[in-house]
């Protein structure tokens, strides 16, 4: 089978920043400043398990968190892992005694029945797919927003040109980078990413660092 066209999921990060540096001055002086840009991504076995970390961490410290999900795969075969067949059979105790809340119980539970309905396709679906199709399918589950999607698109699917603008660190990037007062409204991001496109998750990386201090601006 042919790749999809919607699958390009590789950063050319020497075009992003030259495309990056001509288009926009402010991350042009950030870009020389933070160097080399360090964005990577990590393939999962599938948007299931993708989802389910995310549900699972959503509010809670890193380590906190890592607990829970650790407990949460433990109830499953070692052999196979979470798996939406075998979660939806697992007693609401058990769950419940690894640690999820009452509501992360119920989206979890969501989460694999649509897994199972196709609503959320496995990973060669939904490298079919374009990057607002997927936002589309996976904002269907109960409690996964559109924020949680675009971090999967930027950080498991590798996907090229994603501005999350409702992100904090983004919209603190933005502001320190243009000198702004205070943080800039959404739809101040999204008139400046389109400057950015078709490298905006290059982009994304930039805003964050200078958001850690990383840049002197």
């Amino acid at each position: 089978m042919k790749p999809s066209p919607n699958d390009k999921s590789r950063h050319d990060t020497r075009a992003a920043l030259r495309h990056l540096r001509r288009s926009d001055p402010h991350l042009a002086k950030a870009i020389a400043q933070v160097g080399r840009c360090g964005l990577e991504f990590t393939p999962t076995r599938s948007p299931f398990h993708s989802l389910l970390r995310a549900i699972t961490y959503q509010q809670l410290s890193g380590k906190a968190a890592a607990t829970i999900h650790g407990r949460v795969v433990a109830l499953f075969p070692a052999e196979h892992g979470p798996h939406p067949e075998l979660l939806l059979g697992l007693p609401e105790t058990a769950l419940r005694g690894a640690g999820l809340s009452r509501n992360k119980l119920l989206a979890i539970r969501d989460l694999a029945a649509k897994a199972l309905d196709g609503t959320v396709p496995d990973m060669k679906g939904l490298k079919r797919l374009s990057d607002d199709e997927i936002i589309e399918r996976l904002t269907q589950v109960r409690g996964v927003g559109r924020w949680t999607v675009e971090m999967l698109l930027i950080f498991t699917l590798g996907r090229p040109d994603v501005l999350p603008v409702t992100d904090l660190g983004i919209r603190k990037g933005f502001q320190r980078a243009y000198g702004m007062r205070n943080l800039p409204a959404y739809s101040t991001l999204e008139r400046a990413g389109r400057a950015w496109a078709p490298h905006r998750s290059v982009a994304s990386w930039y805003l964050w660092r200078i958001a850690d201090g990383d840049a002197e601006l």
